[in-house]
């Protein structure tokens, strides 16, 4: 008895040891490598856009006028004189200007010539004088969500050469100014305040892209800020610089819109309810481009080129994508009929 009792502990025994075993060969078969991991030490150093924002900072300038402050900056120099762009409003009908650098220095400058619709002007000073000339970079190229930054004045000049910084949030949008005028402009969520006007609007690059000068303002809006494209400032930059002044066609009408119904009463006007937009002819002034072509008194522009018309401003701003000289055909209903007529356009008002 004892003996059998025995060899049933053995054969326990044994079983249990090589179930053991084979459980210790499994996990060796199985088991995950241990390899001894050498972390690299990594320092953080995020420096952002600083190295684009030096290549811009002692080029921007602040503008002081009769009218008020604002910035600029450096565009050019040609031989011994240095150019600066800023806003048409912040200078106003000023003929001389303050600016400042930023090595606190200040300097009275010559207002070169200033264009109320573009909203830029230019000021001149001597070459001496500028610490540093921006580099001019294109539109063309940039793509919405491409970081940008601006640097100005905001507010007061206790806040002088602030930046911040965003992305480019439109291209070519058409803002409509008071019912008067349009004016097409980059679009950005940096920060954008009063004193930025006139100011650059630069790619992470450092290269100025446009110029700041307006931001939208709106219960409920926040982070829209408009730029002028750089291509479209330094056409009228360089065009003051040569002439004082930009040469723009005229056609010799007063428009108002189709929908300004109080107008139309009072030019007794009536429309075709058919028409939704356009520019309607309130009046032609005699001797004009129009008064030669034979533009009437409630005729209705849709169409400059191929340019659609849906209001008196964006007249305005269609045509002057034209030059003097230009032919181009023009679009109108009279007395319900669309017509066309070819014109050459000129500086004819009156």
């Amino acid at each position: 008895m004892n003996n059998n009792k025995f060899g049933i502990i053995s054969l326990i025994v044994t079983i249990s040891i090589l179930i053991g075993a084979l459980g210790m060969f499994y996990t060796l078969e199985h088991a995950q490598p241990i390899i001894n991991k050498h972390e690299k030490e990594v320092t953080i150093d995020d420096k952002g856009i600083a190295d684009a924002v030096d290549k811009l900072y002692d080029a921007t300038v602040v503008v002081a006028s009769s009218v008020g402050s604002g910035t600029g900056f450096v565009y050019k120099i040609d031989g011994n004189t240095a150019y600066v762009i800023t806003n048409a409003h912040v200078i106003g009908k000023s003929t001389s200007a303050t600016i400042q650098f930023t090595d606190g220095s200040a300097q009275n400058v010559s207002v070169v010539g200033s264009d109320e619709y573009s909203d830029i002007a230019v000021l001149s000073t001597k070459k001496d004088n500028v610490i540093s000339v921006a580099e001019i970079g294109g539109t063309e190229a940039m793509r919405l969500g491409d970081t940008v930054f601006a640097i100005g004045a905001p507010l007061s000049v206790e806040y002088s050469w602030t930046v911040t910084r965003g992305i480019l949030s439109g291209k070519d949008r058409l803002v409509e100014i008071n019912n008067n005028w349009v004016i097409s402009v980059l679009q950005t969520d940096a920060s954008i305040n009063s004193g930025n006007s006139g100011g650059p609007l630069a790619n992470a690059n450092g290269e100025v892209i446009g110029v700041t000068n307006m931001k939208l303002i709106a219960s409920g809006v926040e982070g829209i800020g408009f730029a002028i494209p750089i291509e479209d400032a330094l056409y009228i930059a360089d065009g003051l610089i040569k002439n004082g002044s930009i040469d723009r066609p005229l056609l010799g009408v007063e428009t108002f819109n189709v929908n300004e119904k109080n107008l139309l009463d009072q030019f007794d006007i009536t429309l075709p309810e058919s028409i939704k937009s356009g520019a309607v002819v309130a009046n032609v002034r005699e001797g004009s481009l129009a008064a030669e072509v034979g533009f009437r008194r409630g005729d209705v522009i849709t169409k400059v080129g191929e340019y659609e018309i849906t209001s008196s401003a964006r007249l305005r701003f269609f045509l002057y994508r034209f030059k003097v000289g230009d032919k181009v055909k023009i679009t109108f209903i009279r007395d319900g009929n669309t017509q066309n007529i070819d014109v050459s356009l000129s500086q004819k008002a009156s």
